[in-house]
């Protein structure tokens, strides 16, 4: 396993993820493909994990404004899940975090996903919200004992 980061849409690294992207999003979830690929693209850093130099799970993630990375997109193929690989990808951001000095991870998880990341110590924070016509609610969790994960 390895896992591979870039900051360009000219990298294999962002190609690859856009792969896993339009086949978790598009093709299985349905999400319109102006939706998938949007305004952020440009702005985030993306990671692969890599199993026997085959792409098989991916992340992104912004900076915000006030010190948190925004986490986004985090697929799976479906011949690789329940394998650990989403859990893995997010422990690795989170160590990176963790050494830039970031406050604080959050993102819009589906209302389906949500206990995978309670299990990784995020908390819901307000009312659901529908993104791509899918149920979410916006999950945080701090870093550095600069807040407290709570429900709010």
């Amino acid at each position: 396993m390895k896992i591979l980061t870039s900051n360009s849409i000219d990298s294999d690294v962002y190609r690859d993820s856009l792969s896993i992207r339009e086949k978790v999003f598009v093709a299985e979830q349905k999400v319109p493909q102006e939706l998938e690929i949007d305004q952020y693209e440009n702005k985030c850093t993306y990671y692969v994990l890599y199993r026997e130099r085959k792409p098989v799970a991916t992340t992104r993630f912004y900076t915000t404004e006030d010190n948190g990375w925004h986490i986004q997109r985090v697929a799976v193929l479906k011949p690789y899940r329940r394998q650990g690989y989403a859990q893995q990808l997010l422990l690795y951001i989170e160590d990176q975090a963790q050494k830039a000095h970031i406050d604080y991870l959050t993102l819009g998880a589906q209302d389906q996903a949500q206990g995978f990341y309670s299990k990784l110590g995020f908390v819901v924070q307000g009312p659901q919200f529908l993104d791509a016509g899918i149920k979410h609610h916006k999950m945080v969790k701090y870093l550095h004992n600069k807040g407290e994960n709570h429900e709010a």
